[in-house]
C-alpha cells in the first residue's frame, strides 16, 4: 500500500516524471517549531553531488500546504509537495515494452496491465525517496534521539578514501555498483516495540525494504555472529539502566529496544540502469533484443542514500515513540 505508521503515519504519492511528488504526514503533535534548516540540510544530503550521481539534479523546492501555522505543527495533517522540474522523459520511451534487466518494468507492466507511468522509473523510482527525507526531517523534529549514518563499502572499495578513483574505473566501465551503509540511533528509550508482530527489527526492516535498491538488513553484529558461541554473542549487562559490555543485538532483544544504540547496516545493490548493452526480452516483439538504455543514472546511488534510511528510520521510531507515550 502507500501508506507507513499507525500514530506517526505517512501516505507517499507521486511518480517520477509527473508534474509532482509528495507525503502527508498524519499524527506529528501539535506546537512543534519547524526546523527548516533541518529539511534543507536533509534534502541536500539526498542530492547528487559526488562522483557516481545521478546528473538529473531536482531544486526540490518544497511546499507545505497544510499542518504548519506560524511556523509551528497544528497537529492535523502536513501536506509537504515537491514539483518535478528536472525530467527528460523521452530517454524512457524504448522501455515501454523493453523493460531492463533488475528493474521494476516487467513486474510493474504485468500488476498495472500497461498503464503505469514507466517514465524514469515511474512508482518506483527513487526520486519518491525525496518527500521520504522530508518526513523523517519532521520525525526528527519530535524525537529526544539522535540519528546517523555512515558509508561503509562501495563494490569493493572498503578504503573510502580512493573511492573516487575506483569510481572512475566504473563509470568508464558503464557500470554500476552498490554498497553498504551503517546507520546508528542513540539516546533511545527502552521498551520501545512490541514482540512478536510488532517488532523493531520487524517495522524498521519493513521501511527500509520499501526503498529502492534495498537488499539486505542487519542488526548489530548480523551474519557475523555465525562465528560466535551464545557466551560470546550475548551483551552482558553492566548496569540497571540495561547498558551492555557489548552490543552484538544492536540494541534490541525480543524485538524491544533495550537502551542501548541501534545499530543497523543495509545493502544498497547496483542501480539497474546501466550503459551497458544487454540482451534481453521484448514484450512486443516477443523475442530477445540488445537494450541500450538512455539517460542520466547514478552509477553509485549508495553515495546519496544514507540520509534516505536514516529518515526512514527515524519515520520508525517516531511510531513506535508516539505509541509508547500513549
Amino acid at each position: 500500500m502507500n501508506s507507513f505508521g499507525t500514530l506517526f503515519r505517512i501516505t507517499l504519492y507521486g511518480e517520477s516524471h509527473q508534474k509532482a511528488i509528495g507525503i502527508v504526514i498524519d499524527g506529528m503533535p501539535p506546537g512543534i517549531k519547524v526546523n527548516y534548516q533541518l529539511i534543507e540540510d536533509d534534502l541536500k544530503k539526498r542530492k547528487p553531488q559526488d562522483l557516481g550521481t545521478t546528473k538529473r539534479v531536482e531544486p526540490d523546492v518544497y511546499n507545505i500546504t497544510s499542518g504548519v501555522f506560524n511556523d509551528f505543527t497544528t497537529g492535523s495533517p502536513i501536506h509537504v509537495m515537491i514539483e518535478n522540474q528536472d525530467v527528460q522523459s523521452k530517454d524512457y520511451e524504448n522501455l515501454a515494452f523493453h523493460p531492463r534487466p533488475g528493474h521494476a518494468d516487467f513486474v510493474s507492466q504485468y500488476k498495472y496491465k500497461g498503464f503505469q507511468d514507466y517514465r524514469g522509473g515511474g512508482r518506483f523510482s527513487g526520486r519518491l525517496t525525496a518527500p521520504l527525507v522530508i518526513a523523517g526531517s519532521f520525525a526528527k523534529m519530535m524525537l529526544p534521539y539522535t540519528f546517523s549514518h555512515q558509508l561503509i563499502q562501495v563494490g569493493e572499495c572498503q578504503d573510502l578514501t580512493k573511492l573516487d578513483d575506483y569510481l572512475k574505473d566504473i563509470i568508464e566501465r558503464k557500470e554500476s555498483v552498490g554498497g553498504i551503509i551503517e546507520l546508528q540511533v542513540k539516546n533511545l528509550d527502552p521498551g520501545l516495540g512490541e514482540p512478536f508482530f510488532g517488532k523493531v527489527e520487524s517495522l524498521v526492516g519493513q521501511m527500509l525494504f520499501s526503498i529502492p535498491a534495498v537488499k539486505g538488513v542487519e542488526f548489530g553484529l548480523g551474519f557475523k555472529g555465525i562465528n560466535l558461541l551464545g557466551s560470546a554473542f550475548n551483551d552482558l549487562i553492566i548496569d540497571q539502566k540495561g547498558t551492555t559490555k557489548t552490543n552484538h543485538s544492536g540494541g534490541i532483544n525480543g524485538g524491544i529496544t533495550n537502551g542501548n544504540d541501534l545499530v543497523v547496516r543495509v545493502f544498497m545493490k547496483p542501480a539497474s540502469s546501466i550503459g551497458v548493452s544487454q540482451e534481453t526480452y521484448h514484450l512486443k516483439h516477443q523475442k530477445i533484443e540488445d537494450l541500450k538504455i538512455e539517460g542520466r543514472h547514478d552509477a553509485a546511488i549508495v553515495r546519496r542514500a544514507g540520509i534516505v534510511l536514516e529518515n526512514a528510520i527515524a519515520i520508525v521510531m517516531a511510531d513506535l515513540y508516539l505509541q509508547q507515550k500513549a
